[in-house]
């Protein structure tokens, strides 16, 4: 990727400006939808003027509004992740999920609750974040050896490799330990639902901070677009970039996944959607992927509350029913394009 013309970055803000004026409107849906669903006035009511007495005021400020922000943060931290391996890789079949931090971050909480059951919630999220940093450490060594750092094929083949053992010892461990199992199974599915916000706070403000630090490196990652050599020439530390990108990987899938548990697909076809919406540029680009990842996360939330009520399919259902079949398309344009 690369910088762009002046009309074009103003074409891109305007697209910008009209993804975060939907992203508001998917919120405000977030916030209407349920088993009965609320009025916008009642939702201005709720958040503004509430009213301790009023049960839907309790409801959408305790059940709906934590959700939806949820939904917003592991939306962007996801789709902005997956842009940033897709950077790093310079392969558009890139994401957390495909190169196995996601699948590390799992490991590590199923590991923890079988061998401590009881554990706090903040061990849960800690050792996601630790999971995610092994995988990552683990990948980024096997992508080293025997050629030149951060060799793109080799990255991913190493991180299908490690997400299939990671996903394989998680459904050993969870066969011989039930009760595990039980534990948790709703959050291996993905879910932004009962997520006390309590705890959420310090998660979110890892993946806010991730998220703004993409900014200062989004020049330099438009010159390593054009290859390690240009970015060189062109005055990049090419290897800090790159562990610099590693790094807010890791922060990013590892507290979303300590957040909303296995949510599929947000960082594969987001960033696809970005390029046909936005100019080559990473300034707008990441911006354009935070925001549409946000929106197209509580969009599945929503559908998927609504779908089989008074019953709830988890997000990272939803997720993998929508961008699934809109990944396919893409591949297929693609082929297309190239055939």
């Amino acid at each position: 990727m690369s910088d762009t013309t002046p009309e074009r970055s103003v074409q891109g803000v305007g697209v910008l400006l009209s993804l975060t004026a939907l992203l508001l409107a998917a919120m405000l849906m977030s916030l209407m939808a349920g088993a009965q669903w609320s009025t916008p006035v009642a939702v201005w009511q709720a958040l503004f003027h509430p009213s301790g007495l009023v049960v839907e005021d309790l409801l959408i400020r305790t059940t709906r509004l934590p959700r939806t922000l949820v939904a917003v943060v592991v939306g962007a931290g996801l789709a902005v992740a997956g842009a940033l391996m897709q950077t790093l890789t310079r392969n558009p079949l890139a994401s957390p999920g495909i190169v196995g931090i996601n699948a590390g971050a799992m490991f590590a909480v199923v590991v923890l609750v079988s061998m401590f059951p009881h554990a706090a919630l903040w061990a849960w999220y800690g050792g996601a974040l630790g999971g995610a940093a092994l995988a990552a450490l683990l990948v980024w060594m096997l992508a080293l050896r025997g050629q030149s750092p951060g060799g793109p094929l080799r990255l991913v083949l190493a991180g299908a490799a490690l997400t299939a053992l990671f996903n394989a010892f998680s459904q050993a461990l969870l066969v011989i330990d039930q009760q595990g199992l039980d534990t948790v199974l709703f959050w291996l599915a993905g879910a932004v639902s009962g997520r006390p916000l309590t705890h959420l706070w310090p998660l979110m403000a890892v993946t806010l901070v991730a998220l703004m630090l993409c900014w200062p490196l989004a020049r330099s990652m438009n010159a390593l677009g054009t290859g390690e050599a240009m970015a060189r020439s062109l005055g990049v530390r090419v290897y800090r970039l790159q562990g610099a990108i590693v790094v807010l990987v890791v922060a990013l899938a590892g507290a979303c996944v300590a957040m909303a548990g296995n949510i599929t697909f947000v960082g594969l076809v987001v960033p696809h959607m970005a390029r046909r919406l936005l100019p080559a540029d990473h300034r707008l680009w990441l911006p354009g992927c935070a925001l549409l990842g946000a929106t197209l996360l509580l969009l599945a939330d929503v559908v998927g509350r609504c779908v089989l009520q008074p019953r709830e399919v988890p997000v990272g259902v939803m997720t993998a029913l929508i961008g699934a079949p809109l990944f396919i398309v893409m591949l297929r344009r693609q082929g297309r394009r190239h055939g």
